[in-house]
């Protein structure tokens, strides 16, 4: 959540933020108007301690008829003081979830607008021309029917829509993509984290999951957990309620699990193949530092994603996601797309959003130095999500028989240089 001292003193730019993402900026005016309620519960319920300590000390001092009238009067006070607690606790907790509704502040340079209005910041690589090949390129499903590599058909069979399953060289190359994520990860600093992907409600919702994003949460009522659509979630919470040493900043953290998510409202979308599906791995990058370091650690995360689709051989752009397309948490996000043959289109494949203090004041994380105990920021980045990198390895490198030739960066995971037809 935002700092509410930074909200009393510029309600002004709270209020831009919430307008720069189409968002109700009503809420910040509710938030103002309770938070001087809360801070005079809070006064009243100070105000009523004191002179209830002060009585104390007076009653332990009387004697006879005096100290029976202040010990009467002591109950009464401490009914006042009862009373005056529960009120500031019901105004905090209302603000609280007031304070939960405002989404982070954007930063001055993301682009305002929906989804369409992004900006391009870079493309890389030139998409291959099959026409100099003499041929049309394969889609995925297709190359993966070829292949031995993935299966639709019976994942539906299975599971339903949206589910498939990764067979022989399919299942491999998932091997090869996650082991070279995590040795890349682990070169650069990161520690290597398999995590939970059940999670509580605090872990979800000081996340920032369970506002915007609900719909596409899958939630286990009985036992009151959630499945994880992203190992951000469970490595952001990992320091739930902790105070972190400076000198450990920042700490980098390169989740490997399953994610889940329901799609809500993209039927008809993606339906053929494993570009948007209900289970899929990834490997995560998250990372805890100084807010003052923030822009330059999300440099450096969206700089380890170009450096693993260069790595992939496959041409990508780098964009810079509107406001209105932002999750909650983040307050600047980059996108990478790589380019799908067959779709003749750039599709996203990789994302890393600057989250500021905003998770980590719903979390109670903090850092501690020599001046004290402060804020801390958290940036998240994906280095690989395996389905959709699958579909872009296998269309951009296929041949005109159907096989597929391996990035170099990984043969030596699977031991070839080529995937031929079953």
């Amino acid at each position: 959540m935002i700092d509410i001292k930074f909200i009393r003193e510029n309600p002004d730019a709270v209020r831009a933020s919430q307008k720069g993402r189409g968002e109700d900026t009503s809420i910040v005016d509710q938030l103002l108007a309770l938070d001087e309620t809360r801070r005079a519960a809070i006064n009243e319920f100070e105000a009523l301690r004191a002179e209830q300590n002060t009585l104390s000390k007076s009653v332990g001092a009387a004697k006879g008829e005096e100290k029976a009238a202040l010990l009467e009067n002591s109950k009464a006070l401490a009914n006042k003081v009862k009373i005056a607690d529960t009120k500031r606790a019901e105004i905090e907790e209302q603000t609280n979830a007031v304070a939960k509704q405002l989404s982070n502040l954007l930063d001055p340079d993301a682009p305002i607008g929906g989804e369409a209005d992004f900006v391009v910041i870079e493309h890389v690589g030139t998409p291959r021309d099959f026409t100099k090949d003499g041929f049309q390129p394969k889609d995925h499903v297709e190359l993966g029917k070829l292949l031995g590599a993935i299966d639709t058909e019976r994942g539906a069979k299975v599971a339903g829509s949206r589910s498939y399953y990764l067979t022989g060289t399919g299942a491999l190359l998932e091997f090869a993509l996650v082991n070279y994520a995590i040795a890349s990860a682990t070169k650069a600093g990161f520690i290597p984290v398999i995590p939970p992907v059940l999670v509580n409600p605090a872990a979800m919702e000081g996340t920032g999951f369970l506002g915007q994003a609900a719909e596409n949460v899958y939630h286990l009522e009985r036992d009151e957990v959630y499945l994880v659509g992203t190992s951000e979630v469970p490595l952001a919470a990992m320091h739930m309620d902790e105070i972190l040493p400076a000198d450990k900043l920042p700490l980098r953290y390169a989740g490997y699990s399953t994610c889940f998510r329901r799609e809500a409202g993209t039927y008809g979308k993606d339906t053929r193949g494993i570009i948007r599906v209900h289970q899929f791995d990834k490997v995560e990058m998250f990372s805890f530092c100084k807010p003052e370091d923030a822009k330059e650690e999300h440099k450096r995360l969206l700089q380890w994603e170009k450096d693993f689709l260069n790595a992939m051989e496959i041409p990508f752009r780098v964009i810079d996601v509107a406001s209105g397309d932002l999750g909650s948490s983040a307050n600047r996000k980059f996108d990478i797309e790589a380019w799908i043959p067959t779709q003749d289109a750039y599709r996203e494949v990789t994302s890393t959003s600057n989250c500021t203090e905003f998770q980590a004041r719903r979390l109670n994380i903090r850092y501690k130095d020599n001046d004290g105990t402060k804020a801390i920021a958290t940036l998240n980045g994906t280095l690989v999500a395996i389905p959709r990198m699958i579909v872009a390895i296998l269309e951009n490198h296929q041949n005109a028989d159907g096989s597929v030739n391996v990035p170099k960066a990984l043969q030596p995971f699977l031991g070839t240089s080529r995937f031929e037809l079953v």
